[in-house]
């Protein structure tokens, strides 16, 4: 069995990611890029699926772990009789292949080790050819090539490779394994303590251009950190996550594919990168979000692929018992296709949020803009599948309409504050129109809370976005009354569910675990109405959940203490980095608009 989602850590070189286990096994890696078929797959079933396990022989979970200072450099200690070893994991920044190093360092003592090494290609259905070349031991299969370069000795043993190995105090053992599409020559390896150098070199420049100065640095920093190894470099590209089917509830089907950007991330991941001092990589998002949404406005989607790829068929791969027996695992997405209206204000919010902070203003992109809002005008009354992609009957959900009235509202002020060409009063119309509709059809007067859509009786945890995106102030009655609703129908155990799945809203079986981003909300909205003290309280418990190298999944079972969902979630980190800046005194844009500009609204 795979160990628990919140066992793992990651290492990555902005191309692709591996997750490895305390135990010293690398159960997920995809190559060449983040979606590409995973080469290791043992955490979505068993060993059998590939895995790369270097550990002292015998032992079992490491004594320690941790990233060296502020980097994506994985050190795993055990401590035994034998005396003390350390190994060494990273992927140095991409060159002509992509890398990955071990290497295993004896502290003291001398260390018996064992090497277990399976490469299953295509989601561990394809055993690949295992021959020597030039020393090294080489893996073909179709498209793919995989090289392990090592002075200890290997040999074969029912289809996997293993090595025996006595690591002594002050020695260094290294692996590197390397892949490259195999109609290519064969690639020089990284030399393994330049290439370490380098890739520690790499990160301390980066995390240095972090000007965040609030109250948790550590947690805010390994979050961008994580965030940053979420992004695919020659795109600008950011992942919601770097796995697929990890499950939303242990055994149940809610399992996703989440290796592909979502657009609706784009507001929140630019006021944390804009927030901590992020311009370049803020920027490169801009750019991606522009050249997907390109097209005709109907056809937006609510996520691509890394490169803007649109069409992302679902699949299964049956082989794959799943991770802890949590079936199906599914490739692809086929909410790509669902109709989510709150999208195009999350673009327009996006690219508005992108233009106060001055970056990127261009015609090309207001006539993008413009033509969101001639398909938004159309289409805002319609009824859709909501930002929670439920498989469910179409409803008019409440956020869906809120954030169509946020791309109208931006639309008003890029015309009155930046001077941009556009039908402002038609705008406005418009706008208030869906206001007075919103806190008509969408609010319940007796129990003084809006709803997850018109009618109905259920909550949404993302209404309590409501004051952070300026529909009402956060000194409004309805705003308070909403937070307390939320507070009493969707809190389990202290944290957020995203809705309530046993009231047959999204079509599935099952149910799920709370949302740690929802839960990040509830600290805003909390903040937001003067609970400062609760919404303080909230944010050290969420500290608490992560893993021991600073990780966060999707969800958490709070009854069971676990992780849930795919890992790491950039939802859940971009939460942790905005509620830091909120609490540290950092307002967010939104709220400073409201504040400013939205005191009064019709309804």
């Amino acid at each position: 069995m795979p160990g628990r989602i919140e066992d793992y850590a990651l290492i990555g070189d902005l191309h692709t990611a591996a997750l490895i286990g305390r135990d010293g096994s690398l159960d997920w890696l995809c190559m060449p890029r983040f979606d590409a078929p995973a080469c290791f797959a043992a955490l979505l079933g068993d060993e059998s699926a590939g895995h790369w396990r270097i550990a002292p022989s015998g032992a079992g979970t490491a004594s320690a772990r941790r990233y060296r200072d502020d980097s994506l450099v994985l050190e795993t200690e055990w401590r035994s009789a034998e005396g003390v070893v350390r190994v060494v994991d990273f992927m140095p920044p991409r060159d002509e292949a992509a890398d990955v190093v071990r290497i295993v360092e004896g502290v003291a003592g001398a260390v018996p080790m064992t090497m277990e090494l399976r490469w299953r290609f295509d989601y561990g259905r394809v055993v690949p050819w295992v021959r020597r070349q030039d020393g090294d031991l080489r893996a073909i299969a179709g498209p793919d090539a995989v090289w392990l370069r090592t002075a200890v000795p290997l040999r074969g043993e029912d289809h996997h490779t293993t090595a025996g190995f006595t690591v002594r105090a002050g020695e260094r053992v290294p692996f590197v394994l390397t892949h490259r599409p195999s109609h290519l020559p064969r690639p020089e390896p990284a030399d393994p303590l330049r290439a370490l150098a380098a890739t520690e070199r790499f990160w301390h420049d980066w995390i240095a251009r972090c000007d965040y100065d609030g109250r948790w640095p550590e947690a805010v920093r390994r979050s961008l950190i994580l965030l940053k190894a979420l992004t695919h470099a020659p795109t600008g590209g950011i992942l919601a996550a770097a796995t697929t089917s990890l499950p939303e509830q242990l055994g149940g089907p809610r399992n996703w594919d989440y290796r592909y950007c979502w657009l609706r991330d784009a507001t929140f991941t630019l006021q944390a990168l804009l927030g901590t001092g992020y311009v370049a990589e803020a920027k490169a998002w801009r750019e991606w979000l522009l050249r997907a949404v390109a097209g005709d406005p109907a056809d937006l989607q609510i996520m691509y692929a890394l490169d803007g790829t649109r069409r992302l068929p679902e699949y299964t791969l049956d082989w794959l018992a799943g991770h802890h027996g949590s079936r199906p695992v599914r490739v692809g997405n086929a909410a790509a296709g669902q109709l989510q209206l709150d999208v195009w204000g999350e673009v327009l919010d996006g690219l508005h949020l992108a233009r106060e902070a001055g970056i990127g203003a261009t015609d090309a992109a207001w006539d993008l803009q413009r033509a969101l809002l001639d398909y938004l005008e159309g289409a805002w009354r319609q009824p859709d599948n909501g930002l929670w992609e439920v498989r469910g009957p179409r409803r008019q959900f409440v956020h869906s309409k809120v954030m169509a009235w946020a791309g109208f509202d931006r639309a008003v002020t890029a015309v009155e504050r930046h001077g941009l060409d556009g039908p402002a009063d038609r705008w406005r119309a418009i706008r208030d129109e869906i206001h007075t509709e919103v806190c008509t059809e969408g609010f319940d007067q007796e129990r003084n809370t809006f709803t997850q859509s018109y009618g109905s009786a259920g909550l949404d945890a993302a209404l309590l976005l409501i004051p952070r995106i300026g529909f009402l102030p956060a000194t409004d009655p309805r705003v308070a009354g909403t937070v307390e609703a939320v507070r009493r129908d969707l809190v389990h155990d202290g944290f957020v569910l995203r809705y309530r799945a046993d009231q047959d809203v999204d079509g599935l079986p099952g149910t799920e675990g709370a949302f740690l981003a929802c839960t990040f909300w509830l600290v805003d909205a909390l903040h937001a109405i003067g609970r400062e003290k609760e919404a303080e309280a909230l944010f050290e418990r969420l500290l608490d959940l992560r893993n021991d190298v600073g990780m966060l999944s999707e969800e958490y079972d709070p009854r069971a203490g676990r992780q849930l969902g795919n890992t790491p979630q950039a939802f859940s980190l971009v939460g942790l980095v905005n509620s830091a800046r909120l609490l540290s005194g950092a307002a967010t844009r939104t709220t400073a608009d409201a504040r400013e500009q939205r005191t009064h609204r019709p309804g």
